[in-house]
């Protein structure tokens, strides 16, 4: 006589890095997950990672193939994990074989934004004054900002998003430049003093959105994670994921982007700079949502046309010699 009692469903492990920013984003998919599949158990598994390990060293100098990936990548190829939640931004363009992008959830907003100290609460990006000491750990931004505000000092800030905050607020630094989408997610939109316009500086490839991988031959899964794509910022992310491909850049490399949807065009904006502001190539595209990969492409080759490798040898041999 055969059962009726089917067998019961596994539990789906997701690992998180085990940041502040991390965790809230990472139970934010465990919460949407369960919300779809009410049957279903979903458990958080934490983890650190190379870049939240080391936090006295620029994030340029010790290389950033997969620095906050890696760990959690290893528990979903040993199968002690599922699936792991990144900021999309983190989630290097070439995976470990075995492994996928299996879905990318809605975006934020994905610009940079200017957080400052109490007494420069009047000033905007443009009207700090002379000298003063804006803090960031991302050559792209370094690179736009120099380019734009030569009068400026930049110093390397580390640490987590309170981390980072209290220095500020400590007087160490002037301003910082951080991600809107981080702040908004903790909470903390009201220390966002000015959204800095895509004329200044493009955002980081995938910034404001979610990647969430798993492995490539997980049906199960990739079937659960299906219930939180997002069409339209999974074309904007194979865009501007393939421009970084092209470009053969990582997350710490000066290449910023900007995509935007309307009907069924698409438009990527793509920018690569020298770290001392002197040399920045810009150049935009246009195209069906379907050719999004081959957009990042088109535009890829367009900035090498203008002197975007030359720029970017120059970055890597910087950054290997220091």
């Amino acid at each position: 006589m055969t059962s009726n009692v089917s067998s019961p469903a596994r539990t789906i492990r997701i690992a998180s890095r085990k940041s502040q920013l991390a965790l809230v984003q990472t139970y934010w998919v465990q919460e949407q997950l369960q919300k779809h599949f009410p049957e279903r158990q979903f458990d958080v598994e934490t983890m650190s990672t190379q870049g939240d390990k080391i936090l006295d060293v620029a994030l340029s100098k010790i290389g950033d193939k997969g620095l906050f990936t890696k760990e959690l990548e290893l528990g979903m190829i040993n199968k002690t994990a599922d699936l792991a939640v990144h900021s999309l931004k983190d989630l290097p363009t070439k995976l470990p074989d075995g492994l996928v992008l299996g879905c990318v959830t809605e975006r934020i907003n994905p610009a940079d934004a200017l957080v400052v100290h109490a007494k420069h609460k009047d000033k905007q990006i443009d009207t700090l004054p002379e000298g003063a000491v804006i803090g960031t750990s991302s050559l792209r931004r370094l690179a736009q900002l120099r380019y734009h505000f030569p009068h400026l000092e930049f110093k390397d800030v580390r640490g987590n998003l309170n981390t980072r905050l209290a220095k500020l607020d400590d007087g160490g630094y002037d301003a910082l430049i951080l991600a809107v989408a981080g702040l908004e997610r903790l909470g903390m939109r009201d220390r966002v003093q000015q959204t800095i316009p895509s004329e200044i500086s493009l955002h980081a490839v995938g910034q404001g959105a979610l990647g969430i991988e798993c492995r490539a031959d997980d049906t199960e899964v990739l079937e659960l994670l299906s219930a939180l794509e997002h069409k339209p910022t999974k074309y904007r992310a194979l865009a501007e994921r393939e421009l970084l491909r092209e470009l053969e850049g990582g997350c710490q490399v000066p290449i910023g982007a900007n995509t935007t949807i309307e009907g069924e065009t698409l438009t990527l904006t793509g920018m690569v700079a020298s770290l001392d502001g002197q040399r920045l190539i810009r150049d935009t595209v246009s195209g069906n949502v379907s050719t999004a990969e081959a957009l990042g492409r088109d535009l890829a080759d367009r900035l090498k046309g203008q002197g975007a490798q030359e720029i970017l040898a120059e970055i890597f041999a910087q950054i290997e010699r220091s």
